[in-house]
């Protein structure tokens, strides 16, 4: 999918006229539709920086809008062979239904594009279970790694198990 797909898909998705996207990037109004236009049909390709402000408006990751060129389907083959020489992605048999796996051997557990792909799995799965919204999921998609839930947190020990450090801490004889 070119990028003016995914620039309509996204303005769309925000119920916005071209006019009032262009006119929201600083584009005069009188060819502010014009313009957003030539990025729709990809007959311009909008530079780094007004991308970026793009995905602003958007409220999504720049890379949201930025995805390969796949309109048909050998497009998309080749992206994926390309997928699996680089990273591993390749296709398999399981119980009758073709699907994608990561080889381990390419791309080892704890790898970054392993931890992403449990992360998506994990999101998948709450949609599925009804735990998040189909909205909450897509925001995290189109936010990507930006929203990720890969992102290392700290969590603090609950009262209980604090009280019971600083008690035998206070027990133990570490002066």
């Amino acid at each position: 999918m070119a990028i003016g797909e995914r620039i309509n898909f996204f303005r769309r998705r925000c119920n916005m006229t071209m006019n009032a996207l262009g006119q929201l990037l600083g584009f005069d109004a009188k060819g502010a539709d014009v313009r957003i236009a030539q990025y729709e049909n990809n007959s311009r390709k909008p530079k780094a920086d007004l991308t970026k402000a793009m995905a602003d408006v958007f409220g999504v990751a720049p890379e949201a809008l930025a995805v390969p060129d796949i309109d048909s389907y050998n497009g998309l083959m080749h992206t994926l062979f390309t997928i699996e020489d680089m990273y591993g992605i390749t296709v398999d048999r399981i119980d009758d239904v073709v699907c994608l796996h990561l080889d381990k051997t390419v791309s080892k557990p704890g790898s970054s594009l392993w931890t992403y792909l449990e992360d998506w799995y994990s999101m998948k799965n709450k949609l599925g279970h009804g735990r998040i919204t189909r909205e909450e999921y897509d925001e995290w998609r189109y936010n990507f790694p930006h929203s990720g839930t890969s992102e290392q947190t700290a969590v603090p020990p609950s009262q209980q198990l604090s009280d019971a450090l600083v008690e035998a801490m206070d027990k133990s004889d570490l002066s």
